[in-house]
């Protein structure tokens, strides 16, 4: 089981940036399939952006394709998730995880205490 801190969640306007870090604390980060996750109000969690242990592979859900960037640092156990032209359906608490299965994006089920993601209109 992987320990991770997700931060740099905020309150932005419609149209603006934000950058998502998640430092994990498992030696074996470097062979850890990683995602993002987000969970809305009232709405289930799901699968925002996935990324292979090696960096070579990201996937993205249809509805941030475009506008979100997944990366990770290996060296410093770090994964990123790079958010851009924001939408207030974006809004939600955002949680990085190991994930079993990156082209479905199905996630581990370990998870952290995310970082709130706010977008106003």
């Amino acid at each position: 089981q992987v320990e991770v801190v997700e931060s740099g969640g905020g309150l932005v306007q419609a149209g603006g940036s934000l950058r998502l870090s998640c430092t994990a604390s498992r030696s074996t980060f470097d062979y850890d399939d990683m995602g993002w996750f987000r969970q809305a109000p009232g709405k289930e969690r799901e699968g925002v952006s996935v990324i292979s242990a090696g960096g070579a592979y990201t996937y993205y859900a249809d509805s941030v394709e475009g506008r979100f960037t997944i990366s990770r640092d290996n060296a410093k156990n770090t994964l990123w998730l790079q958010m851009n032209s924001l939408k207030p359906e974006d809004t939600g608490k955002y949680y990085c995880t190991t994930v079993v299965d990156i082209r479905r994006m199905t996630p581990s089920g370990s998870w952290g205490q995310g970082t709130q993601v706010t977008v106003s209109s």
